[in-house]
């Protein structure tokens, strides 16, 4: 099964969406990088139809330097999934896109079915600090990203599923450029997401994994405690990464979505 490639202009943004599967459709939001890739994705592939959208600026989608912060990004999904014509997707979102599918969920969870947010990031608990990766070193970010640290080093230069470094280099910059536009507003989250969680009208899962040492998993009680149909997967042994590491978390995934 191969990935087909969509190109739309979503307000004069060209952004590319990569498609596999068939069955139901998932709406799958990617962090604030794209290192680890879309493969996990044929896990559900045999079940649904997966959407996986770059966020402007990131990936294979062109530049917005418009965005000024995740509204921007709410609003841009939003008009993506009416130009693709998707009727209540299911809604997945991972560390930046699990806080992006939060903010998706509390103001138009209507239009979507089921909602599953793995390690999201955005919600800032002082008790419950995240790492600020721009603070580690190059050297050392596999480490944080994967508890098994030869997973997440696949996708680094010299790694087995790596770009030849001066494209790996050229697309970190690029993306973080991006990134800092979406954080213009109030950095990597909002201060009153907490508040709006309890919008959310989905079924919810909270995916996280416990040896996580990007966003701790002592955070997933807050997230379902706040929103009112949410549970939580804690997986054992696995990291940021968790679904490259462990095929049961896309397998869960892919279960709590059928259900």
């Amino acid at each position: 099964m191969t990935f087909k490639t969509i190109r739309l202009d979503i307000d004069a943004v060209d952004t590319v969406i990569k498609v596999i599967g068939k069955g139901p459709t998932v709406l799958a939001l990617h962090g604030a990088a794209t290192i680890e890739g879309q493969e996990w994705a044929r896990g559900l592939a045999d079940r649904f139809r997966v959407y996986l959208p770059f966020h402007p600026g990131f990936g294979e989608s062109g530049p917005a330097p418009h965005i000024c912060g995740m509204q921007d990004l709410i609003v841009h999904n939003l008009r993506l999934i009416a130009s693709l014509g998707l009727d209540r997707p299911h809604l997945v979102g991972h560390s930046m896109g699990g806080w992006m599918a939060a903010e998706i969920a509390a103001v138009a969870g209507e239009r979507f079915a089921r909602l599953v947010l793995n390690a999201p990031a955005g919600l800032n608990h002082p008790d419950h600090p995240s790492t600020d990766l721009r603070q580690v070193a190059p050297q050392d970010m596999p480490h944080y990203l994967a508890h098994r640290t030869e997973i997440a080093a696949q996708y680094f230069p010299g790694g087995s599923l790596a770009p030849p470094p001066e494209q790996f280099i050229a697309a970190r910059e690029k993306e973080g450029n991006a990134l800092k536009n979406i954080q213009k507003a109030h950095g990597m989250g909002h201060p009153n997401l907490g508040r709006w969680l309890s919008r959310i009208p989905n079924e919810t899962l909270i995916v996280w994994g416990d040896r996580d040492r990007v966003a701790l998993a002592g955070q997933a009680e807050l997230w379902a405690g706040a929103i009112p149909k949410a549970r939580t997967l804690i997986v054992s042994g696995v990291g940021h990464f968790a679904m490259q590491e462990d095929p049961v978390c896309v397998t869960a995934i892919g279960d709590f979505l059928a259900a």
